[in-house]
């Protein structure tokens, strides 16, 4: 197991294609250069012991040594044993709806995107809790599985979209039932499910959904985004609005927040609603409703004691800098009689 501690600096890496690329023109133009100016057989003759291998070898070396050095800028840090450890804390389940409605932008930049930031900062004020995704619109999609990893989770949040799931809709109930795979009935760890969604419920058995959870002791949270004014669902291209989605008429759709239903489905499970549209306030009700459920002791295993090992990275960048300069351009014997490159003598 590993980690990178400064990753902005592998950004550096773009430099080692581009210095070889500029090696292959600059010998490109080279070559061109002497087809125009000379003969190529005769100069040859007169430097015979100019070598093209050791020049590709002395790139390698180079572009090997800078590579090196920027790895260990980076700093990669390994874990070196695996300790279990005893957490105290709750499973958090967060459904994320991704349907389309979810992309308009009454709230910005969009209720798609406000729903994530809602999720990355709940995570940011989580202690020990164990948290998974689920994505959902027409059907329901298993995104994260149960884990103690934030760093997991938030990059998996982060790839969440409309075309993760054909299925088009939104089904809560579908939703709340795989939430409920979640539960193992052998873990006595309190679990809460909080739904992040427009409102708009495309089937008639959520509420339902909702009292078998509260039975098997999931209590739901339902934070609802956008507004009652709604607005319309954009169709974009390469970030460009085109259209707006329309209905079979060819009028353009307007999607509206409804809180109402999600009041309903939080009621049926012993939860709470919250308005997704300020972040403070959600962020404010949901530590407010962590602290009200009792936590419960778990084992968790996990990578520990990384240490870094940047020092390799860079002896061994400097090394192969520094050998660099003792490597000549000329031909070496043993090159010579491989013939590499189909060098003549």
């Amino acid at each position: 197991m590993y980690e990178l501690e400064e990753k902005g600096y592998l950004y550096f890496l773009i430099v080692i294609p581009i210095l070889a690329m500029l090696f292959l023109y600059v010998q490109y133009w080279k070559g061109k250069k002497q087809k125009e100016f000379g003969d190529l057989e005769l100069l040859k003759k007169l430097s015979p012991e100019k070598s093209v291998f050791k020049q590709v070898l002395k790139l390698v070396v180079i572009l090997l040594g800078l590579t090196f050095l920027i790895i260990g800028l980076v700093n990669p840090k390994m874990g070196t044993k695996l300790e279990t450890v005893k957490r105290e804390g709750i499973d958090i389940i967060f459904a994320l709806d991704v349907s389309k409605s979810m992309l308009a932008e009454d709230v910005a930049p969009s209720r798609l995107e406000k729903g994530k930031q809602l999720v990355s900062q709940i995570i940011n004020q989580l202690g020990s809790d164990r948290i998974g995704i689920i994505a959902y619109s027409g059907s329901a999609f298993p995104v994260l599985p149960i884990t103690s990893d934030y760093g997991v989770a938030k990059m998996f949040l982060q790839s969440m979209n409309p075309g993760m799931i054909s299925a088009q809709g939104t089904s809560i109930d579908q939703a709340i039932t795989l939430a409920t795979t979640f539960i193992d009935k052998k873990d006595k760890t309190n679990k809460l499910l909080i739904i992040i969604t427009d409102g708009e419920d495309h089937s008639e058995s959520s509420q339902d959904a909702a009292e078998e959870a509260k039975k098997l002791g999931l209590k739901i949270l339902t934070i609802g985004v956008g507004t009652e004014k709604g607005g319309p669902i954009p169709l974009k291209r390469n970030g460009v609005v085109e259209t707006f989605q329309r209905d079979q008429n060819e009028e353009v759709v307007i999607t509206k927040r409804n809180a109402e239903v999600l009041k309903t489905i939080a009621k049926s499970a012993n939860g709470g609603y919250v308005d997704g549209n300020s972040t403070k306030t959600v962020l404010d009700y949901v530590k407010n409703a962590l602290d009200n459920i009792q936590k419960t002791e778990f084992e968790s295993t996990q990578m520990a004691d990384f240490k870094s090992q940047f020092q390799w990275f860079l002896g061994f960048g400097f090394f192969l800098l520094f050998l660099d300069i003792f490597l000549l351009e000329r031909k070496t014997k043993w090159v010579k009689k491989m013939n590499l490159f189909n060098e003549k003598e």
